[in-house]
């Protein structure tokens, strides 16, 4: 039997229309919860929600776990505050499929405006409780297994893709996460367990016999073996190619080397490319699959922390030039991410801590509920403590990511570069330090540096920082951001690929978990850096 689909939202993202399309396309039996509720308690749901909101949530956490329990091939609409109430969230997840359809917040109003036969009071509210409550919820929704972004879509259109992901996710494991981007849609593991070389198997195109394993000189001695034999059990020809350990690595003549090592090796337009590794192997592997034969597909095993809750998601790819880092790309998606949490076993410690620096970026993106468990998490930086929360944290980051790509792919919607908070002051920071740094490390200051810009534009109150610095420091990080904004470092900033003309979007903050892009001049900013008034 398939598992349920529940589809969650805010008010007017156009569940049940969806949901109607595509029970019938599945051939599965359709519910609207707020009818359920509706017919349990005698009165329209608009009626109790006006006058008791939490007999309304008690009411409607009742009849969604009744139809968990009656099972059946259901598509399930839920009401627009059902995902964000109690456990039903993780009640849903455990049960099925769970597609969040995402829409801005102006575009559910204009909805609403044009459907008056439809009751919403808590639309009725005034502008800035209404964006509170839109943000609140956004974070219970990024709890999905995928997200569908709707505000250019017909209801056919959306349902059409939420069928094709069915179809695909009733046929594999429930993943942690599913990257929904229409055809090109794929599923971002999080185990511990070993190679899944069947599930990449699965899939690549029907035709593809052959793979080529990229990884580099520190990830081989540990993985290298495993992940091939996984490969090779799985019925697929696989030849496995070492580049050099670090950053320099992404270089174009890495990158030719490279190319030519997978063409001698055989490869072909029907063959495709496991990048094993972290960043550095993720993003120099994604830009050879992209770019060998005009594109084969690429599957990422990344094997730190930052490429599993980062780098190897979203299907940047590219290699330095000598004026900054990732300057030359692609955008490649990958057929699968699959995050095999026991690879972290052999990590440096060195780069377990540096991770910290991304996922310090995500609670700060996300709210409180990941920065606490990242604070949580943080013993296991730099010693043997247990590793409190891993998988959970990883999975956090992974669904913020993976929500964002899908709601901005290619970064023009501005949403995708939130994902660059910290990064701004960060990379000119890592480009300048010339390898004295690592990725992560430098990030953890560009933190710095977005939080005592963000108070320096007023946005954000004077407690920031010194809780950024603190946050930092007990992983290990170094936060002491003054020595680091010499000459070098500022001029690397005129060259950040955000920057148009003089002007550059900064992502600053404003508080925990809430984050946006501002304008301001690229001359502005190392007077606000190095002004000691801000802090």
């Amino acid at each position: 039997m398939s598992r349920p689909l529940f589809l969650v939202g805010f008010m007017a993202a156009g569940k049940s229309t969806v949901g109607r399309l595509a029970a019938a396309a599945l051939g599965r039996r359709f519910v609207d919860l707020d009818d359920e509720i509706a017919r349990a308690i005698g009165e329209p749901v608009a009626a109790l929600v006006a006058r008791d909101q939490a007999a309304f949530r008690r009411a409607e956490a009742q009849a969604l776990a009744a139809l968990v329990a009656s099972g059946g091939d259901l598509v399930i609409a839920t009401g627009g505050g059902a995902a964000a109430y109690g456990d039903n969230l993780a009640r849903m997840r455990a049960a099925g499929l769970v597609v969040a359809l995402t829409v801005e917040l102006a575009r559910a109003r204009a909805r609403a405006d044009a459907h008056v036969d439809a009751v919403r009071p808590l639309l009725a509210r005034p502008d800035a409780e209404l964006a509170a409550l839109y943000d609140e919820r956004a974070r219970a929704y990024r709890g999905a297994h995928a997200a569908i972004a709707t505000d250019d879509l017909d209801p056919a259109a959306v349902a059409a893709q939420v069928v094709a992901l069915v179809r695909r996710s009733d046929s594999m494991a429930l993943p942690a996460s599913w990257l929904a981007l229409a055809e090109r849609s794929y599923p971002i593991t999080v185990v511990d367990g070993g190679f899944d070389g069947a599930l990449v198997r699965a899939v690549l195109p029907a035709n593809t016999t052959r793979v080529a394993l990229v990884t580099d000189s520190n990830v081989a001695p540990h993985w290298a073996e495993p992940a091939r034999a996984a490969l090779a059990a799985a019925g697929l020809e696989v030849s496995v190619h070492v580049v050099p350990a670090g950053e320099a690595s992404k270089s174009l003549a890495e990158y030719g080397r490279l190319c030519d090592a997978l063409i001698r090796a055989g490869l072909d337009r029907t063959s495709a490319v496991v990048g094993l590794g972290g960043g550095v192997v993720g993003d120099l592997a994604g830009f050879a699959a992209a770019t060998l034969f005009r594109g084969v597909p690429v599957v990422h095993w990344p094997t730190t922390l930052v490429a599993m809750t980062d780098s190897a998601i979203g299907g940047k790819t590219g290699i330095d030039a000598d004026a900054g880092k990732n300057l030359i790309g692609a955008f490649w998606q990958p057929r699968l991410v699959g995050c095999h949490l026991a690879t972290l076993a052999t990590l440096p410690v060195r780069e377990r801590r540096a991770a910290f620096g991304e996922l310090w970026k995500y609670a700060l993106l996300d709210g409180e509920a990941t920065w606490t468990q990242v604070a949580a998490l943080a013993p296991w930086a730099a010693t043997d403590a247990p590793a409190v929360g891993l998988a959970q944290v990883v999975q956090r980051a992974v669904a913020y990511k993976a929500w964002i790509v899908s709601r901005d792919e290619r970064e023009t919607r501005g949403e995708r570069a939130l994902l660059n908070l910290g990064h701004t002051v960060g990379h000119a920071i890592e480009t300048a330090a010339g390898g004295a740094l690592v990725h992560g490390e430098a990030i953890g200051l560009g933190l710095v540096a977005a939080a005592r810009v963000s108070q320096a534009l007023g946005l954000a109150d004077r407690s920031l920082e010194p809780r950024v610095v603190d946050a930092l420091r007990a992983t290990g990080l170094d936060a002491d951001l003054d020595p680091w904004l010499t000459d070098a470092v500022l001029a690397r900033v005129a060259v950040d690929k955000k920057r148009a003309g003089k002007t550059l979007r900064f992502v600053a903050i404003r508080a925990v978990g809430t984050c946006a892009l501002v304008d301001m001049s690229v001359d502005d900013l190392p007077r606000i850096l190095r002004s000691r008034e801000s802090v």
